[in-house]
This record gives C-alpha cells, sequence and structure tokens, in this order.
C-alpha cells in the first residue's frame, strides 16, 4: 500500500458537507494553494479543503534533483506524447490521492460531493483520477495542466467517467504546460474519449466538460480563473 499523502487541511466554517482536494504543481506544496482555499472559504461554508504535499522525488527535467513531484517529468517538448511519460510514478500519485478521497468517504461525506483538482502536475493526477476511477465524484479541476497517458487512456477510462464534470483553465501565454498541449488535451477529452464540451458562456453542466482560455495568462492562475471556478463550483456542490 501506498504511504499516506501528508496534506494541510483547512476546516469548514460551518458543518462538514463537501470536500475539494487540490493538488499543487512540480517544486510546489499544499502551502502554494493555501490562499486560494482560503479566498473561498467564505463562499464554500460546509467545504473542508484538502492540500497534499508531493513527496520528494528525483526530476529528470532539473537534472535529477529532488523536489516536489507527483512523478517525474523529463521533457516539457512532447507533454501530449506518452512515451515521455513516467507511468509508474503517475500511477502511483493516483493510487494516494484515492487514498484521500476514501478517508473523505469513511468520514461520511458522499461520492458526489468530493472535487478533485490540481495544477499542472497536479492537473495531470486529478484528469487521471477522474478519467480511471470507478467513484462518482462531484467534479474534476484542470489547471493549465494535460492528458498523460494518453495511449491507453481510453482502456483504462471507466464507464462512469463521463458523467463527472471538468473545469479546464489555461492561459495562452502559459510557457511551461504550453497552450497547445490543452487544446489537445481537450480534444483528446471530447472527440476521443466523448466528454461534451460546453459552448462558450456555459458555467456548468452535468456531464459537461468547460474549458476556459485565460489570454495573455503565464503558468498561473489569476482572478478570473479563480472567480470562474468558483462559480462552477458552486454548481458542482449543489
Amino acid at each position: 500500500m501506498a504511504t499516506q499523502l501528508k496534506h494541510l487541511k483547512v476546516s469548514p466554517k460551518e458543518a462538514h458537507t463537501a470536500t475539494v482536494i487540490f493538488l499543487h504543481g512540480l517544486g510546489d506544496s499544499g502551502h502554494g494553494w493555501l490562499p486560494v482555499a482560503k479566498m473561498l472559504w467564505n463562499s464554500f461554508p460546509g467545504v473542508k479543503w484538502i492540500l497534499p504535499h508531493a513527496p520528494g522525488i528525483p526530476i529528470t527535467l532539473n537534472r535529477g534533483m529532488y523536489m516536489p513531484g507527483w512523478f517525474d517529468l523529463s521533457t516539457l517538448d512532447n507533454l501530449t506524447d506518452s512515451k515521455y511519460d513516467d507511468e509508474k510514478g503517475i500511477l502511483k500519485s493516483i493510487e494516494t490521492t484515492d487514498q484521500l478521497i476514501q478517508q473523505e468517504i469513511d468520514l461520511g461525506i458522499p461520492e458526489n460531493k468530493i472535487i478533485l483538482g490540481g495544477f499542472s502536475q497536479g492537473g495531470v493526477i486529478s484528469i487521471l483520477t477522474g478519467l480511471t476511477t470507478k467513484r462518482n465524484l462531484g467534479g474534476i479541476i484542470g489547471l493549465s495542466t494535460w492528458v498523460a497517458l494518453n495511449h491507453k487512456v481510453d482502456q483504462i477510462k471507466s464507464e462512469n467517467a463521463n458523467k463527472i464534470p471538468i473545469f479546464w483553465g489555461h492561459g495562452t501565454a502559459d510557457q511551461v504546460v504550453n497552450y497547445e498541449y490543452g487544446q489537445q488535451s481537450i480534444e483528446l477529452l471530447t472527440k476521443k474519449l466523448g466528454f461534451p464540451l460546453l459552448p462558450s458562456g456555459t458555467n456548468f453542466k452535468r456531464p459537461g466538460l468547460r474549458f476556459e482560455s485565460y489570454e495573455g495568462l503565464p503558468h498561473s492562475s489569476s482572478p478570473e480563473e479563480i472567480e470562474d471556478l468558483k462559480n462552477w463550483l458552486t454548481e458542482a456542490l449543489k
């Protein structure tokens, strides 16, 4: 069994009715997304926020330096070419993330009141967990990310994956996870995997994949993206 992930927890303001688990990007920690959780805390009084810390692993891209990572990364130039994927590392992180989901279920939180999200590498894990889980999750969030293991994702996708709503935000000026990889991933989700793409201007639909582009945004988040996410979360947790 994979080791339990260390994590930050922001307790709900009122009775605990839902949980958002959000995974950071490469080299970061749960602390990196704490300001966002605190910003949204008032809007979602029944939500507990779980911000896991990735374990320190050697990252090939950074000359084998140890840093917090959900899986190894060897290049940023072929993110949608699965032959470069650290499949073993990705699957291990999916397993440890699922343990966090199970803990919330054990506390009595229904599967459809658990939202899993992530930024960059964390987004890869949240999207793939959503695609392969047998759980009826309330929603998946992917920010500035991509779909990994795309050579086999249609074989490992679970039957109920398409019912899970997805929010995907990506900056057009992303210098780390090129915007083009986000577009290719959305195409894979819609054309190959059958996710219904929401028309522009639609906030939320279940099922439905909402893809928002943020003009000029680099590899980070923005107040506009967080506002869109807040509106989407409001519907997802109804």
